[in-house]
């Protein structure tokens, strides 16, 4: 397995400043990128490809949260954590409320398709601009959510830096959690902005 973090030369942690990262990415790939290197030949050309496609997946992987905890677990465990499909009861409300939300939104899309006058379409088009306003007042919600977990990582990342190698185990059960957080998050999120497009057009 790739270490993403070795290879943008990271240390191991469960946090990493976006800009830095994402500064630090530009710099190399830019003595990388495939189209500056024209020179090279077919054989050092296929090379630098690969280089800046895996530093390309590299860069994307520790600039999301839910892929940088996954990665580090995985280095650090040698082995992707199991899938778990249970909800945390800290999460059941937020859970419940996505899925109604869906499927209300659902119900109303399946509906709409079904009027074919099109002063009719103007008002269900109307109406599906409330349920827009709805979806995304319950994305700002959920962004609140993910401003939480960004805090819990944050915290985490600072034990995790004060912490030696035996203690550091003892943080992987957290950034397991906090991974599994993120993932219901960029769910539901989907799931939301998904209807949201379907209700904008």
């Amino acid at each position: 397995m790739t270490d993403c973090f070795a290879l943008l030369d990271e240390p191991r942690r469960p946090w990493l400043d976006a800009d830095a990262l994402k500064q630090k990415f530009l710099a190399r790939s830019a003595n990388l990128h495939p189209d500056k290197l024209l020179a090279t030949g077919a054989a050092g050309k296929s090379g630098v490809d690969h280089s800046f496609a895996e530093m390309n997946a590299a860069y994307h992987c520790l600039a999301d949260p839910k892929s940088r905890l996954l990665h580090l677990l995985e280095l650090e465990l040698g082995a992707k954590p199991p899938d778990i499909q249970q909800i945390p009861a800290a999460l059941a409300d937020q859970f419940a409320e996505v899925a109604a939300a869906c499927r209300s939104a659902d119900g109303f899309l399946t509906e709409k398709k079904r009027v074919t006058s099109p002063l009719l379409q103007v008002q269900w088009f109307e109406r599906g601009q409330d349920w827009v306003e709805k979806l995304q007042a319950l994305q700002q919600k959920l962004n609140g959510l993910h401003g939480q977990f960004l805090a819990e990582l944050k915290s985490l990342d600072d034990q995790w830096l004060a912490a030696d190698a035996a203690t550091r185990q003892a943080r992987l059960a957290e950034a397991e959690k906090l991974y599994r957080l993120f993932g219901y998050f960029n769910r539901w999120n989907r799931q939301i902005q998904e209807r949201v497009v379907r209700l904008s057009v």
